[in-house]
């Protein structure tokens, strides 16, 4: 299947997250963070595999500036480690934190690749969970602080600024079911686990125009919310997509939600709804429920969604759930920003991964006929440059445009690696 053709200007890039990639995490002054903590728990990771080294970009970012700059990309997408600039979330700066990010910023600008840095990818520091966390208020205050400082560092080199990556993750998969970290169990009681983020959110928007920062937007993980019962359906999207979207582009919360929200949440919104410059969508499929047929506390229950290939993690390929989801992003909200794909991607083994290229393919295709539609959007970012830490399912889920020998820290570039190159090329 031939790539789409897509407007010159468009915007090719990749993306990483500071702890699935950097190791080093007891080097250079950096803190302890959640997710430290959680894979040192004896059963919370897959084969008990940690992070501690990773694909070590900590000391091998220029090699993978490097490899960026062989595949062609216009943009990097990375984050910076809260815990390796501020060790407890507040207080004094880490001065090798901020040196590390001052070198890769370097590199990246000396290379023609324009960074794209979200600030926050789940990594909170271990003293600020310890002080409630998500659950806390005080996180989005320290948060803002933390964001006026890498604002006022890095802003004359980053491109783009994206303050949280997917907090429905954190709150859902973190503190809603415990499956990630820090590993807590509270189902719908985590809902003002999503009001602290997305207050975070618009006090770093603030804080970061203050700075000097050029576009800022953000990154939520969105799918379409497939089923033939409207109720569990109207619930599921409340919670996953709504939930985070509608108080950043309407300025509300879904009505179903108002009761699980703290007190005066509504005096927040209109500092969560300060204007974007772009909105991230990150997907990697849709999902599919039923009203539950046993006596559950959840108003829903989940189903797979059947007939399509898997991924080796576990996941159906669904490039129109991608095509679906632009389109009902671009109706649902009138005043939508111009969209960028900050994720998309799949995890195939293998050099010759020909599934990936397959998958990218048809994704892509996806969102040419989501534009065709009248859909604006500017940019894709695959998920990975690089195999890395996968969370909870550690390193055999391979998602990567570059195979890690996590041995012996070799990078081999893969066929959807030279494939991807060649795209890029060709679209200009």
């Amino acid at each position: 299947m031939p790539v789409p053709h897509l407007p010159s200007d468009f915007v090719w890039g990749v993306s990483t997250a500071a702890f699935q990639i950097e190791g080093a995490t007891r080097e250079g002054g950096r803190g302890r963070s959640i997710w430290d903590t959680f894979a040192a728990t004896p059963g919370k990771i897959a084969r008990g595999e940690h992070a501690d080294v990773s694909t070590d970009h900590y000391h091998r970012y220029l090699e993978d500036v490097a490899l960026m700059s062989e595949l062609g990309v216009d943009a990097y997408r990375f984050s910076l480690a809260w815990p390796r600039i501020q060790p407890d979330g507040r207080g004094p700066v880490n001065p090798e934190g901020i040196a590390f990010y001052d070198r890769l910023l370097d590199a990246l600008c000396e290379a023609g690749i324009d960074p794209v840095a979200t600030i926050y990818h789940w990594d909170t520091p271990q003293a600020l969970e310890d002080r409630g966390g998500w659950l806390s208020r005080e996180t989005a205050e320290r948060f803002a602080e933390y964001a006026a400082i890498v604002g006022e560092r890095f802003a004359d080199r980053v491109k783009m600024w994206i303050p949280l990556n997917e907090p429905m993750v954190m709150s859902i998969y973190g503190y809603g079911i415990g499956e990630y970290a820090p590993g807590k169990a509270l189902l719908l009681d985590a809902i003002p686990t999503a009001h602290h983020q997305l207050l975070a959110h618009g006090l770093a928007v603030t804080a970061l125009r203050a700075a000097g920062a050029g576009a800022v937007g953000t990154a939520n993980n969105h799918s379409p919310i497939w089923g033939e019962d409207p109720e569990p359906v109207s619930f599921l999207d409340a919670l996953i997509n709504r939930l985070f979207a509608d108080p950043i582009l309407l300025g509300s919360y879904p009505e179903v939600l108002h009761d699980r929200l703290p007190d005066g949440f509504a005096d927040d919104l209109p500092t969560i709804a300060a204007p974007l410059d772009f909105y991230g969508v990150n997907y990697y499929e849709p999902m599919a429920v039923r009203a539950p047929r046993t006596p559950d506390p959840l108003p829903f229950e989940l189903i797979p969604v059947e007939g399509y290939p898997m991924t080796t993690n576990g996941s159906p390929v669904v490039p129109e759930g991608l095509r679906e989801l632009l389109i009902l992003l671009h109706e649902r909200y009138p005043e939508m920003p111009p969209m960028h794909i900050t994720e998309n991607g799949c995890s195939f083994d293998g050099i010759h991964d020909s599934d990936r290229i397959d998958f990218l393919t048809t994704h892509l295709a996806a969102v040419r006929e989501a534009m065709g539609a009248g859909v604006d959007v500017r940019g894709y970012f695959v998920w990975s440059l690089l195999d890395n830490f996968e969370w909870s399912k550690g390193y055999a889920p391979r998602f990567g445009l570059v195979h890690v020998d996590y041995d012996t820290l070799v990078r081999t570039p893969k066929d959807s690696f030279a494939w991807y190159r060649d795209v890029i090329e060709q679209s200009r």
